[in-house]
Formats: C-alpha cells, sequence, structure tokens
C-alpha cells in the first residue's frame, strides 16, 4: 500500500479478490501469483491488462498518475494514481509516454506492474479536475474547536456533531460506491479494526464513537449507508455512518483540506482522504491524512484524545 497525499488527482475504483494460481494472465481480469504468494492463506491478486497515459510521476511516493482506459468488468476510464511496484518501473516512463501495465487487486490494496511504454502522447495537458474545494470555511488544526453540523444517520435519524460531546469522536470522510482498495475501503476497514481492537483491549477507552460521513448524499441513503457498514461489521452503538445537504457537509469538509467531486459521476470522482480525532470537548486532537496511518495511530489517538479533553 501505498499513499495519496496529493490534491488533484484522486479517484477510484473497486475492491476485487481471488483464489487460485495460473502461470498466465490476461486483459478482463485473472488470477496471477506474485512473489509474496507462498502460503495457502495469502489472497491471490486479481489481474487487469490496461492501458493509458502517464499525467503525472509522484516520485516521493512509488506513484504514477495515469489516465487509463476503460477497464472491463472492473472500472470506467478515468485519471488516478496506481502505486508501483517494484519501485524500478518508475525509471522507465514521462509525462506524456503512452503505456501498459498490469494492474493487480486484492481486497485491501492495489498496485501495478510489468509497465511497457507504447509511444507518446503529444497533448499531455492534464484534464480538469471536477473537484469542488470550499476555501471559505476556516480551516482547523489541532486544539481548534470543531463547529455543530447536522447529518442524518444510517438509520434515517438526525444526528449533531455536538451528540458526541462527552466522547472522543474518530472522524472521517468516504463514500459507498467508492471501490478501490486504497481509498475509501481501506479507511473503513481501518475503522472497522479499530473498534474490534478498542473492545477487545482491556482496560481501552469505552467513551468514544466512529463516525464515516459520506460527501455523496445523492447517493448514499441512510438505507445504503447501513448496508455499506453491515459488510464491515459494524456496532451502531459504537459507529455510525452519515451524510447531510450540501450546506452542512460543505464546511465540515472544507475545515480539514478535503477534495472531492460534487455532482459528478463515480468514475469521475477525484478525492482525498482525511480522518480526524476529536477530544471529548470538542476540540480537535489529531488529523490523521491520506491513508498513510494505520490501525494502532487511530487507537493510539482515540485513547490519546481521551485523556486530554
Amino acid at each position: 500500500m501505498k499513499r495519496i497525499p496529493w490534491l488533484l488527482f484522486l479517484p477510484l475504483a473497486l475492491l476485487l479478490s481471488a483464489c487460485r494460481k495460473e502461470e498466465s494472465y490476461h486483459a478482463g481480469g485473472t488470477n496471477a501469483p506474485t512473489a509474496e504468494a507462498g502460503s495457502e492463506a495469502e489472497e491471490v491478486p486479481t489481474t487487469y491488462e490496461v492501458k493509458g497515459v502517464v499525467r503525472k510521476i509522484n516520485a516521493d511516493r512509488n506513484q504514477l498518475v495515469v489516465k487509463h482506459e476503460e477497464i472491463p468488468g472492473f472500472m470506467a476510464a478515468m485519471t488516478m494514481p496506481f502505486d508501483v511496484r517494484p519501485t524500478n518501473e518508475m525509471s522507465k516512463v514521462k509525462p506524456g509516454d503512452r503505456i501498459a501495465f498490469r494492474m493487480l487487486v486484492t481486497t485491501n490494496d492495489g498496485w501495478i506492474d510489468s509497465i511497457r511504454v507504447l509511444g507518446k502522447e503529444t497533448n499531455v495537458v492534464a484534464d480538469p479536475s471536477p473537484v469542488r474545494f470550499v476555501s471559505a470555511a476556516k480551516a482547523l488544526v489541532a486544539g481548534d474547536l470543531l463547529l455543530d453540523y447536522t447529518l442524518t444517520n444510517e438509520l434515517g435519524k438526525t444526528i449533531r456533531l455536538s451528540d458526541f460531546r462527552g466522547k472522543t469522536l474518530a472522524l472521517t470522510f468516504i463514500f459507498t460506491r467508492c471501490p478501490y482498495p486504497d481509498f475509501c475501503p481501506r479507511i473503513t476497514d481501518h475503522f472497522s479494526r479499530a473498534l474490534k481492537k478498542l473492545n477487545a483491549t482491556p482496560g481501552a477507552s469505552t467513551n468514544f464513537h466512529l463516525l464515516s460521513v459520506s460527501f455523496d448524499p445523492e447517493h448514499d441513503s441512510p438505507e445504503l449507508l447501513l448496508a455499506y457498514a453491515e459488510r464491515y461489521a459494524y456496532d451502531p452503538r459504537k459507529w455510525s455512518l452519515a451524510t447531510g445537504a450540501w450546506d452542512q457537509l460543505e464546511p465540515l469538509t472544507a475545515h480539514f483540506g478535503l477534495i472531492f467531486g460534487r455532482d459528478v459521476p463515480p468514475e469521475k470522482m477525484e478525492h482525498n482522504l482525511r480522518t480526524v480525532v476529536i477530544r471529548p470537548d470538542g476540540k480537535v486532537h489529531a488529523i490523521l491524512n491520506s491513508n498513510e496511518w494505520e490501525v494502532d495511530e487511530l487507537v493510539q489517538a482515540i485513547e490519546a484524545a481521551g485523556k486530554a479533553g
């Protein structure tokens, strides 16, 4: 897994897995062995042959931002960042190169390899991004008080952030149609694992709540949020999923620098990631950027926030 802190091209697409070895692969999705697939318990990636144009190279994160063609049975054409493994394949390409590559996905990870340069694209002007960023709301940092906002949860009930005062609140932003393993599914899985760890650890804090807020309110109804939550074995006593009207979502997301598309289809959704831990007194304790954090970091932040506020 690698990370996606950058702000201009952040979309998504799926989560697929497989369970058998094959010595070959081809377009349309097959199961290919990798160097790590050494035990029966290890998940074998599902692979796809993909073509696209390199738009940007994030050398510090071993990522290529690629405008790729439609991947039948997986996702529509879009522009998105891909982790590259092994990293020496980064040296093969430059912005504007037309490339073919193999994409591999598991339940919680995704990356590309076997990069081949096919030619050069003459028009390398970046595609206009359908992101919407609201800068009017104050950017919050650790120690700032988070204002109150009204949302509707997965049970169809109206909730306010102030309902969680007196508890540590871990807040993240997702949308349920985001399927690529490194994005919303990874963050949601991290929440699920953090909840299990806190519940199973003797002496761990019990005075906390998790809240996943969707920035896709036109699609993510309470019924869909509930179905999504149940896929991750959520506990409504400790974890809520919610969305709300734009006059609530826009300033709430802007406080933490979230960038995302509005009124765009899921295949064109580009977004970054933010997870925030709020102290019981309503003040920001920590902001976890992108998908760089691990479950233990969130658990530790929740424990520390409870003691601080």
